[in-house]
C-alpha cells in the first residue's frame, strides 16, 4: 500500500481535480466518497481504478479489493477531498462508463433536470423501479457531480446512465416501435388512463419548464398526475417515481 503525506503530490492535485466536471470529461474518470458507494463500485470491480482511504480508517475486513491499487493519505489530504460536511476519510476513483444501451425495453429520458439531488434520485428510482437504462439529455447536471452520486447512492454502477441526444433516442425508440410517453400539464392524458406494456420510455424534464415542446411533440402520448390537494406542482423526482412504478407494473 503507498502512503502519501504531501498536498502538494501530483496524484493528490489530480484527484483534486476530478472533483470539476472539466477535469472529469478529460480523463474520463470520476471519484466517490464514503463507504457505500466505493463498496457498491468495487461490486463492479472493472471500473474501479485506485482506492484512497485515510490513514485513521483503513479498509473494511470483508471487502476483497482485489489486485485494486490503495494508497494510503493523511486526514488532511482526504478531508481536502471530500465535498461533505462529515468526510468518511475513503474514496474511489472510477473510470466512467461506457455501456452500450441495445436491448433495453424499459428507458428513462431525462430533460435537462439541474438539480443535483434530483437527477441522483432519479437514477436511484430508476435502478429501483428496474427500468434497463437512463439516459441523460443536454443541458442536465454532470451525472458524475458528487451530489448526483451520493442521491443516486450507487446505481451508477447498477444500470447504464448515459449523456445523449433525446432526439436522437426518439428516433431510434420510434424504429423499434417502443411507445414514448412524455409528461406535460397541458394536451395531456391522466397517466391512469395509460396501460403500457413490456417496453416503454418515459421522457421527464426541467423543474421550471418541463420537458421541451419539440419532444413532447414526437411522443406517443403525453401524461399528467392529477394533484389532489393545494400544491401546485410535484417534484420532478417523485413525479418520475410515480410514472415508472406504474408503468412498469
Amino acid at each position: 500500500m503507498k502512503y502519501i503525506e504531501s498536498v502538494n503530490n501530483p496524484k493528490v492535485k489530480q484527484w483534486k481535480k476530478l472533483l470539476t466536471k472539466k477535469e472529469r470529461d478529460k480523463s474520463g474518470t470520476f471519484i466517490v466518497e464514503g463507504f457505500h458507494l466505493v463498496e457498491e463500485a468495487l461490486k463492479q470491480g472493472e471500473q474501479v481504478l485506485e482506492i484512497i482511504v485515510s490513514d485513521k480508517v483503513g479498509l473494511p475486513p470483508r471487502w476483497d479489493a482485489g489486485s485494486t491499487p490503495v494508497t494510503s493519505v493523511t486526514e488532511e489530504i482526504s478531508t481536502s477531498l471530500s465535498e461533505t460536511e462529515a468526510p468518511q476519510g475513503i474514496y474511489a476513483v472510477c473510470r466512467q462508463s461506457n455501456q452500450e444501451v441495445q436491448d433495453a425495453k424499459t428507458m428513462l429520458l431525462i430533460d435537462a433536470v439541474q438539480d443535483p439531488g434530483n437527477l441522483g434520485t432519479m437514477i436511484r428510482t430508476a435502478d429501483a423501479a428496474g427500468i434497463d437504462a437512463v439516459v441523460v439529455g443536454r443541458g442536465s447536471v454532470d451525472i458524475y457531480n458528487s451530489k448526483v452520486l451520493r442521491s443516486a447512492q450507487g446505481s451508477h454502477f447498477h444500470l447504464p446512465i448515459i449523456r445523449g441526444d433525446l432526439h436522437e433516442w426518439i428516433d431510434k425508440l420510434q424504429d423499434k416501435n417502443i411507445p414514448i410517453y412524455g409528461t406535460a400539464l397541458e394536451g395531456a392524458s391522466a397517466y391512469t388512463d395509460i396501460s403500457s406494456g413490456a417496453s416503454f420510455a418515459l421522457i421527464v424534464g426541467n423543474e421550471g419548464n418541463g420537458v421541451a415542446k419539440d419532444l413532447l411533440s414526437s411522443t406517443t402520448a403525453n401524461l399528467y398526475i392529477p394533484i389532489f390537494g393545494k400544491s401546485e406542482s410535484l417534484n420532478v423526482a417523485v413525479a418520475t417515481g410515480i410514472l415508472l412504478y406504474y408503468l412498469k407494473k
